[in-house]
């Protein structure tokens, strides 16, 4: 068994596949009509075979509410790993990123927080 897929509960589908992909860099590997919604995965440019991001409308309720509830307690929907932290910081403020948290070092990493302007803080981390 692998991860091959996993997702975020985005608030606006077309914002968060051009944020992802044109901000973050990831890569569209699909986008598939899914009755009033889309299947839309991004995946790193770096492994175009690997784990699917799912970008996942919160139209139901209770995803509204989980995502809104751990928004307003600064937790990350998701993480992500980076080879150098202190450039992808300087590239993606470059870029207008708003940032909750500047590059912390905690113990054997460093992390910091973003706001992917779709409803999510995203943790990056540098091993």
């Amino acid at each position: 068994m692998r991860i091959t897929h996993s997702g975020v509960f985005v608030n606006d589908q077309d914002k968060a596949l051009k944020f992802y992909t044109e901000t973050l860099g990831f890569v569209l590997k699909h986008d598939v009509p899914a009755g009033e919604y889309r299947w839309i995965t991004v995946v790193s440019p770096d492994d175009p075979d690997g784990t699917e991001l799912l970008l996942e409308p919160n139209e139901n309720p209770v995803a509204q509410t989980y995502q809104k509830g751990i928004f307003a307690q600064g937790i990350p929907a998701t993480q992500f790993g980076v080879a150098d932290i202190q450039a992808e910081h300087e590239r993606l403020a470059s870029l207008g990123v708003a940032f909750t948290m500047e590059p912390t070092e905690m113990g054997p990493v460093t992390i910091a927080v973003f706001d992917d302007t779709c409803g999510n803080l995203i943790q990056i981390m540098q091993m």
